[in-house]
């Protein structure tokens, strides 16, 4: 079980699963829906879903050949909790983006301090 949820819960796999469940894509449609995703990382990820079996990858032999990527019935399965979750992230992300500024706030000032926000002894 840790293998799945280690393969699902990676960081481009929900995202190229989400933009999936739009439909059929080409290689270089997903490269353009994803921003900060690399060719590599792509490749790999892409490679690694079709493995698993949430990705048919389908060539049709046309000059140049045209590669659709599409998710299979077991990558539709993965679709629903995959976009709950990204649902849920939109709804959380201002609470998240502030108890960011919580955290991170005493680090930065204790940075800003000249004595590193450490304590004379």
């Amino acid at each position: 079980m840790a293998d799945v949820l280690a393969r699902v819960g990676e960081r481009w796999t929900m995202v190229i699963v989400h933009q999936l469940g739009h439909g059929s894509m080409r290689f270089n449609e997903l490269r353009r829906e994803i921003p900060g995703i690399t060719q590599k990382v792509l490749t790999s990820t892409l490679r690694t879903l079709e493995r698993d079996g949430f990705v048919l990858r389908t060539v049709t032999h046309t000059v140049p050949p045209r590669v659709d990527y599409e998710l299979t019935p077991l990558g539709r399965d993965l679709l629903v909790p995959v976009n709950a979750l990204a649902d849920w992230a939109a709804h959380n992300l201002q609470r998240l983006l502030a108890a960011r500024g919580q955290v991170e706030a005493p680090a930065d000032e204790a940075q800003a301090q000249p004595d590193g926000g450490r304590e004379a002894a």
